[in-house]
């Protein structure tokens, strides 16, 4: 479902961190941006008035309302019909200017919401553009738990009974925090950013078979917990396959089960452990976090010790010859 936003809702976020208040176009607060209206087109979010390019959300500062103040009056008339035409999904005035009379009525005849505030355009574009932009973004719910292991957000994935919320929870009592048990959702609020949260009605609750939903801020603490986080890692817990024939290959045995996961259109490297009697997940997946850590960093011990392998080789054949 893509994500949407009405005039009310964007209205009623700002009002208190921007002083808005409502001049005219009540009738209009219904009106709604979807998502799928950002992709693909020139025109954006939130900007200062254009006739030619119109944005979604006008802002008129001082220039603006001068340069319609300069125009004659039918050519006045008709770029202020113009630009209720494009349907905007709001227009507002900065520093509590005076509203022109013409600009009020054409409002309030073509249900456009607009809006008034003491603050400068700047102040009014940044916040505006940035609330939409998050809004609006390409949003995704995974199932799995989400964790903040080391300072970087991982994700715990599996099949159900694999012990991803056990895991969770030895990895809570060692001092890592969780995000989201069960149901994380991911918004792509940058081109190579991925923010996870958790659900409203799952916050702070782990569940776990036998003892039922757990609250880990109660449990814990508040240190316990992290309202979000961006997504770094994906660690698959998978059950391993003992069929013969079935054996992983030798370059396993040096790297690591590594691949990488699409999540919306970004690749995040995963990586697999396989669950079996006798194992320690969670030390596991603290040692898996710590070795993507140092990939990041460009230290790869696989790549090193190939490397260190390769002149010994080449040493011995040296010696022997």
């Amino acid at each position: 479902m893509n994500a949407s936003l009405s005039a009310r809702d964007l209205f009623d976020q700002l009002r208190d961190r921007l002083g808005l208040r409502q001049l005219a176009g009540q009738r209009g607060d219904s009106r709604v941006l979807e998502a799928v209206e950002t992709v693909a087109r020139r025109p954006s979010l939130a900007g200062y008035l254009n006739i030619i390019y119109p944005n979604k959300v006008q802002i008129l500062g001082t220039e603006e309302l001068a340069w319609l103040d300069g125009l004659d009056s039918r050519l006045r008339w008709e770029t202020i019909e113009k630009l209720m035409q494009y349907r905007p999904l709001a227009l507002v005035i900065s520093k509590d200017q005076i509203c022109p009379e013409d600009l009020r009525r054409a409002a309030e005849e073509s249900d456009t919401p607009l809006w008034t505030s003491p603050k400068r355009g700047h102040e009014l574009l940044n916040h505006i553009q940035y609330y939409l932009a998050r809004e609006l973004a390409p949003r995704v719910t995974l199932h799995g738990v989400f964790m903040e292991i080391y300072s970087i957000g991982v994700l715990i994935t599996g099949e159900s009974g694999s012990g991803k919320s056990e895991l969770a929870l030895e990895l809570v009592t060692r001092g890592h925090r969780l995000v989201a048990d069960d149901a994380p959702e991911f918004t792509q609020i940058a081109p190579d950013v991925l923010d996870g949260t958790c659900p409203e009605l799952l916050q702070d609750l782990l569940e776990l078979r036998g003892l039922g939903v757990l609250n880990i801020r109660q449990m814990f603490g508040d240190t316990a917990v992290k309202r979000n986080k961006y997504l770094r890692l994906i660690v698959h817990l998978s059950r391993p396959n003992t069929e013969p024939g079935t054996e992983s290959d030798g370059m396993h045995r040096l790297t690591g089960d590594l691949g990488v996961r699409q999540v919306l259109d970004l690749d995040v490297p995963m990586i697999t452990l396989p669950v079996m009697p006798g194992r320690n997940l969670a030390v596991l997946t603290e040692a898996a976090t710590r070795t993507h850590i140092l990939r990041a960093k460009g230290v790869d011990p696989a790549a090193a010790f190939m490397a260190r392998h390769s002149h010994f080789l080449e040493r011995g054949d040296r010696d022997g010859s």
